[in-house]
């Protein structure tokens, strides 16, 4: 499949659910009278939920809380990891490069989903926190790849002669180790968004972050999933969904560094 397929592809394969996601909540309505649970037909055209809702308005609400957490984490930790890295790779001060790292590779031992559950045991966080949450877990490993991408542009003799010349700090770091690191970084990008929902989406499977009857496409994986033989629509149209928004995600991001790697 050639590059411009496989962008195509992932644009058709994300769009369904961004657009649900972003516009949804536009067209969902008011919430009409409760129906018996798991019920099909009657006007809805997925069914019911487990407590009567009209699955497709749930899936219409569903998907806002679970992209916009995921992209707000995945900002979040590369505003945190990126100048750490650049900090890192720069220094000419070891002990400074092991303040900088080393608290890092202690919280990347930890398994990412047991540490959001033990701090949302103590917590109890919300959207905002669980977005957080997930930025912090991804901080560490996102720091280490930066910082080897960075590094090796750091060592370049170009990085000397533009000391010597009086560069400024900020546009070594950022016009030249920082643009060199950009192929990485993006690379990375494309992997790490589809982890962070992945991860989004575990922990409100789980019940951290999101109320348990909220309007969330996870969660509502989660509480139908006992009904699924008798309405399977309230489990496979969020699944759906979320496969394809990670799907259509890594598809685009492999299309745009492909094309790019090609470029003459």
């Amino acid at each position: 499949m050639t590059r411009h397929r496989r962008f195509a592809l992932g644009l058709a394969v994300v769009a369904i659910p961004l657009a649900l996601a972003l516009l949804g909540p536009l067209f969902a309505g008011a919430p009409g009278p409760r129906a018996t649970s798991f019920t099909l037909g009657d006007g809805h055209w997925f069914g019911t939920d487990f407590v009567g809702r009209d699955v497709r308005r749930q899936v219409l609400l569903g998907g806002r809380t679970v992209v916009v957490t995921a992209l707000a984490a995945t900002a979040l930790a590369y505003l945190v990891a990126v100048p750490v890295a650049l900090a890192s790779a720069l220094t000419r001060l070891r002990w400074l490069e092991d303040l900088l790292m080393r608290p890092l590779d202690v919280l990347l031992a930890v398994p990412s989903l047991l540490l959001i559950l033990l701090v949302a045991a103590v917590l109890s966080p919300g959207a905002v926190g669980l977005a957080l949450l997930v930025a912090l877990v991804n901080v560490p490993d996102a720091a280490r790849i930066v910082r080897a991408a960075a590094g090796e542009a750091a060592a370049r003799p170009a990085v000397e002669a533009l000391r010597m010349q009086g560069e400024t700090r900020w546009r070594i770091a950022v016009g030249y180790v920082g643009r060199s690191a950009l192929r990485t970084l993006a690379a990375d990008a494309g992997i790490r968004l589809t982890g962070v929902l992945y991860l989004v989406s575990t922990a409100a499977f789980l019940g951290v972050g999101v109320a348990p009857d909220a309007a969330d496409w996870a969660v509502m994986v989660d509480r139908n999933r006992t009904g699924l033989l008798v309405q399977p629509w309230a489990v496979v149209v969020p699944a759906l969904l979320i496969v394809a928004l990670t799907m259509g995600t890594n598809l685009l991001f492999d299309a745009a560094l492909e094309k790019k790697e090609r470029r003459p």
